[in-house]
C-alpha cells in the first residue's frame, strides 16, 4: 500500500542527507566502531547540513522546524547503511537533550546553549539512571543541596549515552529529600566544572563507536543560572519528555528493520543451495512474507505515531505501545535475517551481524519492554 508519510520537501531532504552520509559517515564508520569512538567533527558537519537540530529556532542559529518527518528520514537513511553508533548518538541529541533544553530553558540558558547545538559544536548528554537505579527513576540517589548561589552536586551516575564526549550533561538530582515525586530537579553540568569526572567508557557487546560512560560528582558547584525548569519538577520534566524519547527509539527500530529485511531479501535470492536461489524455498518465501507483513503493519503505527507527535497528540501510552512493540519486532525480525543468511550471517563484516548486537539494546533503554507493558496495564486498568 502506498504509505502516503512524506511529501516532496522531505523526499528532496532524503537526498541531502543521504549524500551527507555517503561523504561524511560512511567511509569512516568501520574506523569509528573499531576505535570506539565517533570523529566529534562530524557532528559539527551533521549540523551544519540539517541532519539533526532543526528544531532550534533561527535566531539562534537553527531552521524552527519541528515536523518529527524529517527526523524519520534521518533515521531510514542512516539504517539503509548500517551506522547505527552514530544514529543513535544523533537521535540522543534530537529526541532527548535538545528537547529539554528548548523546552526548560530562559531565555538566558538558550541564548549560551543552543547555539553551539545549531553549530554542532555542543554534545549533549541525559544522566538519569544510576548503578542501583534503572527504569525506578524514583530510586535516583544523587542529590544536590543548596549553597548560596549554587547546588552542590554529589553522586554517580551509569549508562549514559555520549557521556565521555558530552560537553553539557543534564542530571537528574534530588533536591528535597522529603518532597516525594517533587523532590527532584533536573542541573546542567558543564564540561570541566571542578569535581566533574568521567569514569570509564563502558565496553558494551553492541554500538561500540558510541561512548557510553560512568559519571562521577564530587561537590560540584553548579550555579542557580544552570538549573533546568523549576525547582522540584524534575521527576515530571523526565516523565513528559519520554514519549519524544520512546518515539525516537520506535522510529530507528522500524527503520532497522525494514533495512535489514530488504538486505536480507535481496540475499535470500541471490545465495544458491541445491542449484536454486534459497528463496525459492517455500520455508524462505514464508518466512519473507511474514517478515514483510509484520513490518508494514508495525510501520502503519509508527507513521500514525509521526502524525500525532507532530499533532501534540502522542500520548505516553501510545508512545509506550510503539517501542516495546516495534522494538521486540525489531530483535525478532534481525534474529531471522541472521539466520537466513546462514553462516554468513554471523560474520560481522556482514551488515545483518553488526545489526544482531546493535539491535539488543532497544528493548531496554528508553524503558524496558516490561516497564511499558505494566505502564499500558495501569493504564488499562485505571480506564477500565
Amino acid at each position: 500500500m502506498r504509505r502516503g508519510l512524506y511529501t516532496d520537501d522531505h523526499e528532496q531532504y532524503r537526498e541531502t542527507v543521504r549524500e551527507f552520509l555517503a561523504r561524511e559517515v560512511v567511509p569512516h564508520h568501520q574506523r569509528w566502531e573499531a576505535d570506539r569512538w565517533i570523529d566529534r567533527k562530524v557532528f559539527a558537519a551533521a549540523a551544519q547540513q540539517g541532519v539533526y537540530g532543526l528544531q532550534i529556532g533561527e535566531e539562534h542559529g537553527g531552521a524552527g522546524e519541528g515536523d518529527y518527518r524529517y527526523r524519520m528520514v534521518v533515521c531510514e537513511e542512516i539504517a539503509r547503511v548500517h551506522t547505527l553508533s552514530f544514529g543513535l548518538t544523533v537521535s540522543l541529541q534530537d529526541d532527548l537533550v535538545l528537547h529539554y533544553l528548548l523546552d526548560l530553558t530562559t531565555d538566558e540558558q538558550r541564548r549560551r546553549w543552543l547555539p553551539g547545538f545549531a553549530s554542532g559544536e555542543i554534545i549533549g548528554a541525559l544522566a538519569m539512571t544510576e548503578p542501583g537505579t534503572g527504569s525506578d527513576l524514583r530510586g535516583i540517589r544523587t542529590s544536590a543541596r543548596r549553597d548560596g548561589d549554587d547546588w552542590v552536586l554529589n553522586g554517580q551516575k551509569t549508562f549514559i549515552t555520549s557521556g565521555i564526549m558530552a560537553d553539557l550533561v543534564i542530571v537528574a538530582a534530588r533536591t528535597d529529600p522529603e518532597g516525594g515525586s517533587r523532590g527532584f530537579t533536573l542541573l546542567v553540568v558543564e564540561r570541566d566544572m571542578p569535581g566533574f569526572t568521567r569514569g570509564r567508557k563502558l565496553d558494551k557487546i553492541g554500538l561500540p563507536g558510541q561512548d557510553t560512560a560512568e559519571l562521577f560528582f564530587e561537590d560540584v558547584r553548579v550555579p542557580a543560572a544552570n538549573v533546568l525548569g523549576p525547582v522540584g519538577s524534575g521527576l515530571q520534566q523526565l516523565m513528559s519528555h519520554l514519549p519524544r524519547e520512546r518515539l525516537g527509539v520506535t522510529a530507528t527500530a522500524i527503520a532497522t528493520s525494514r533495512a535489514v529485511f530488504d538486505l536480507t531479501r535481496a540475499y535470500c535470492f541471490e545465495r544458491r543451495a541445491f542449484g536454486h536461489p534459497i528463496g525459492d524455498l517455500q520455508h524462505i518465501r514464508f518466512e519473507l512474507a511474514e517478515m514483510a507483513t509484520e513490518i508494514d503493519v508495525a510501520e502503519a503505527y509508527v507513521d500514525r505515531s509521526v502524525h500525532a507527535y507532530n499533532a501534540g497528540e502522542l500520548t505516553a501510552v501510545d508512545a509506550a505501545k510503539g517501542k516495546w512493540y516495534v522494538s521486540e519486532l525489531q530483535k525478532r525480525v534481525i534474529d531471522r535475517c541472521l539466520q537466513l543468511h546462514g553462516g554468513y550471517g554471523y560474520m560481522t563484516e556482514y551488515p545483518v551481524a553488526r545489526a544482531f548486537v546493535d539491535t539488543r539494546v532497544q528493548t531496554i533503554y528508553g524503558g524496558t519492554t516490561e516497564i511499558m507493558k505494566e505502564l499500558i496495564g495501569r493504564d488499562l486498568a485505571s480506564n477500565g
